[in-house]
């Protein structure tokens, strides 16, 4: 939510890997039908294929100018909370559970649990306390290993509760007595959930030496001593609700996740990270309180505000988790090692699984890329269609040779085919350009692509002038310069990321066996 995040394997269990080991978990019969069809032959010729798969995870893109949305103050806070769960239905475990669900989230997107894996979340009495532990629990379930201080239990059946079900999870609760003294080598993120908007007056025991070692951990006294990240609920606890931290010597967290709408203290914020979540306000509360909250992207819990942090490019890397992918494990034919990877890749609900870079090189030998996508493959080869007059068709025509690479950022793999390529039947050509949306198939005669054309406003207006000629419903011509091309595979190549940059790399590659034309199969050194 990508905040369901960047990395779609945050949204996995722990044991995510073993889900791959036996692939007929994520191939079942009707996604493969409904893919590959009946002879192994993928159809993406539904209407809306491409459109319609949605990504289980989309990442939180979305960025709001921090002036320009709406900061509730503590009346009003309080007076939204009384509104939702009065006169508009919702019961507090359920807002509860949707507010810790959004902090998880936002964690997940920054935070990935490969290397920030230890969360202790140090939760309050009240229901800012409550939120942590809902969010511990999706954190355990996103692959993270949560540790709970809950010093001050409430009764309540809604909080025993929460607790029973971390219990269940085997999840360990510390006593402020069991903390280690030096918190910075035993947790990763420290997940302030002690105190929200309504508290009131000064900390006391033991939270007020809880929000000192934070405050500390945010200052450590060794130059080069590496801090867990503080990640705050709603408020840093210890702030004013509406004037921030008024000391000028409170925890001042990494990561703040406002629910519902921002507070005023959070305009004091100056951390790296400040995300919304709690993506449940409904209209009734936005127009009374005149509300001007970012949009969420896509299926997203969260939702960056501000820009996020400029980093350094040399030091952005992922240590990929995955299952080992070894010669055994392998397909002894490279065909259908791709069904099997590309039926995982819908099964999770990669969005356009079928996105392939197509990389072609001209007589002068200068090499172009491009994204296009795959719209059938068999035992004959990988088909895509294009524009005949374009850049990539012009070097196919020059060098008929050329490279796909899918790449599936959610499972950790990419495939490389290599070989020849011609172009498919024109009869193949007609029969998928009229499988297409109308709008697509104007859109292929309105776009002369590659070429230099005055602005937007050219392409809409051959549109439109297009839709009216066709609007009586009769069928629209392919064009001549219009067609698919087939890339007959002479090269695969599986690559799993594994840990360490030590990944899994299988080469097929053709060979005659005994008059037979076989696949042979080597590994690669990552």
């Amino acid at each position: 939510m990508k905040c369901l995040l960047n990395q779609l394997s945050l949204l996995h269990p722990p044991n995510f890997p073993n889900y791959f080991k036996n692939t007929h978990i994520l191939n079942p019969p009707s996604l493969h039908s409904a893919f590959w069809g009946s002879n192994s032959k993928i159809n993406f010729r539904r209407s809306g294929f491409c459109s319609e798969v949605k990504a289980m995870a989309s990442t939180a893109k979305i960025v709001q100018d921090p002036e320009s949305i709406s900061y509730l103050n503590q009346r009003e806070a309080a007076e939204v909370d009384e509104i939702l769960m009065g006169t508009l239905g919702f019961s507090a475990d359920q807002l509860m559970e949707l507010a810790g669900l959004s902090v998880a989230t936002s964690i997940a997107e920054v935070y990935k649990s490969g290397e920030h894996n230890r969360v202790l979340a140090i939760c309050g009495p009240g229901n800012n306390g409550g939120d942590g532990l809902v969010a511990a629990r999706h954190l355990y379930h996103f692959g993270y290993k949560p540790f709970i201080c809950y010093p001050k239990r409430t009764p309540k059946p809604l909080y025993s509760g929460l607790v029973t079900q971390l219990e269940s999870l085997s999840v360990p609760f510390l006593s402020v007595e069991e903390l280690p003294v030096d918190l910075s080598s035993s947790f990763d993120i420290l997940l302030d959930a002690m105190f929200g908007f309504s508290f009131h007056g000064t900390p006391r025991p033991p939270f007020d030496d809880m929000i000192k070692r934070l405050v500390t951990l945010g200052n450590p006294n060794q130059k080069h001593q590496k801090s867990p990240v503080i990640v705050s609920v709603d408020i840093p606890s210890g702030w004013h609700v509406e004037e921030g931290d008024l000391s000028g010597e409170g925890i001042q967290p990494d990561m703040l996740v406002s629910l519902t709408a921002p507070k005023l203290c959070a305009k004091k914020f100056s951390g790296p990270h400040h995300f919304l979540g709690g993506r449940f306000v409904p209209p009734p509360i936005a127009d009374k309180f005149k509300l001007n909250l970012p949009a969420y992207p896509g299926t997203s819990m969260c939702v960056r505000i501000g820009k996020p942090p400029q980093v350094d490019i040399s030091a952005l890397r992922e240590n990929y988790i995955s299952p080992e992918f070894s010669e055994d494990q392998a397909e002894a034919d490279p065909f259908d090692q791709f069904q099997k990877w590309f039926d995982d890749a819908v099964a999770v609900g990669l969005k356009e699984p079928n996105a392939m870079a197509l990389s072609t090189t001209g007589k002068d030998g200068k090499p172009s890329s491009r994204m296009v996508l795959l719209k059938g493959v068999d035992k004959d080869g990988f088909v895509w269609y294009t524009n005949y007059e374009s850049q990539k068709a012009h070097q196919i025509s020059e060098n008929p040779s050329a490279a796909l690479l899918f790449y599936w950022d959610g499972l950790n793999r990419q495939v490389r085919v290599e070989g020849p390529v011609q172009k498919v039947s024109e009869e193949e050509s007609e029969k998928y350009f009229h499988s297409r949306p109308r709008g697509s198939q104007i859109g292929a005669i309105v776009s002369k692509q590659s070429t230099v054309i005055p602005g937007r406003q050219f392409l809409l207006q051959q549109q439109e002038e297009l839709e009216t000629k066709y609007s009586d419903g009769s069928t629209i011509p392919k064009p001549k310069f219009w067609g698919g091309y087939r890339l007959k595979p002479e090269l695969f190549e599986f690559w799993q990321g594994q840990p360490s940059r030590l990944h899994d790399r299988l080469l097929y590659s053709p060979i005659e066996t005994d008059g037979m034309r076989v696949w042979k199969i080597e590994r690669l050194s990552p």
